[in-house]
């Protein structure tokens, strides 16, 4: 494995990240292909053997279930120390007031029930899942620099939002000296490169690496069109997943993911290696969140990270992509709401 560093920051990560979202209790009312602990475990166990030391998860998946299945792996398979544990937080966690949002009250609340069901004493990043409109943005990034201070958080990262709400954070940090957001994670991959326009250039000029949720486009990417489109997860996601991938873009989305087909099989390596060798050539990204199902699926997602495409298979899968929706707009808590009302019980990502 070589890792690499965390945006412009000292600290040394994989290149590929397990994402946590995939793993919970089906009890703790999280989406029906979420895994339990018995099924994450053995995952999360081989993921740490093949090198991978980068966790990211969320106070919200599986109603914290994903938090204490990942704490209790990472203590019995790995030492502290050597893995880097994500997490995040803004969305509800319990009904009535101050049960959500980024106020200083919810940061200093949430960070200590995620310490407490990751069963550490401090997370290497700790992220906003989007932003709060409710609470003004200087409460929230002095709060978030406070924890810092306090030894209990060691760097601070961003997610889905407007790039310029994005700028006007990173300013204000630097203006006041709280900690600065180190990291993006943002919605990035070969069905979804609005990011190009605004948000990645940013990254590229402060220095901020992102971290790729949905880098296989919920599995859009890594089978036949077709076939994809009848996953557990697709069937499940409903109307977020037509926002994600819009019926109306389906000619161009076929499209790339046969180009991903093509190269795949001429390459003899599997579509998912395709998608991901795609994202490890683009220079802000810092690691694709992989939400690992299978064995099979994390030793594909570390054999992308040895696939060199050339110019021209790049030029292949890009030709086709078309102008689309940006859904990292999505940010307040009315338009997530309204995606709620219309898929009952579901996670936003």
């Amino acid at each position: 494995m070589r890792y690499v560093k965390l945006g412009t920051t000292g600290l040394d990560v994989s290149p590929v990240a397990v994402g946590a979202m995939s793993y919970g209790e089906p009890d703790r009312g999280h989406p029906v292909w979420s895994l339990g602990e018995d099924e994450a475990r053995p995952l999360i166990k081989h993921a740490l053997d093949v090198g991978i030391t980068f966790f990211d998860t969320a106070n919200m998946y599986s109603n914290g279930s994903s938090e204490e299945i990942l704490g209790r792996a990472l203590k019995d398979f790995a030492v502290r120390d050597e893995v880097v544990i994500a997490t995040k937080l803004r969305h509800p966690m319990r009904p009535g007031p101050n049960g959500r949002g980024l106020s200083r009250k919810a940061i200093m609340t949430e960070i200590d029930h995620s310490l407490r069901r990751l069963g550490t004493d401090y997370i290497d990043l700790y992220q906003i899942h989007r932003n709060d409109h409710a609470t003004p943005l200087a409460e929230t990034l002095e709060a978030l620099s406070d924890l810092v201070k306090a030894g209990k958080v060691r760097y601070l990262g961003a997610s889905s939002m407007p790039a310029w709400e994005f700028a006007k954070a990173l300013h204000l940090q630097d203006r006041h000296g709280w900690a600065r957001f180190a990291t993006m994670q943002d919605h990035y991959n070969l069905l979804a490169r609005e990011e190009e326009r605004e948000m990645i250039p940013l990254c590229l000029d402060e220095g901020v690496g992102t971290i790729v949720w949905s880098p296989l486009a919920r599995g859009r990417l890594a089978r036949a069109w077709d076939d994809a489109k009848a996953t557990a997860r697709s069937t499940t996601d409903g109307a977020f997943a037509d926002l994600l991938y819009s019926p109306a873009e389906e000619a161009s989305n076929r499209a790339i993911a046969d180009a991903v087909g093509r190269i795949a099989e001429a390459r003899g390596v599997s579509r998912a290696q395709i998608a991901l060798a795609w994202l490890h050539r683009r220079p802000v990204v810092t690691a694709p969140l992989v939400g690992a199902g299978s064995v099979r699926q994390l030793d594909e997602a570390v054999a992308s990270l040895d696939l060199v495409l050339t110019d021209a298979e790049v030029r292949e899968l890009e030709a086709p992509y078309t102008p689309r929706y940006d859904f990292q707009g999505i940010s307040d808590e009315a338009g997530l709401d309204a995606i709620r009302a219309r898929i009952p019980g579901m996670a936003v990502r």
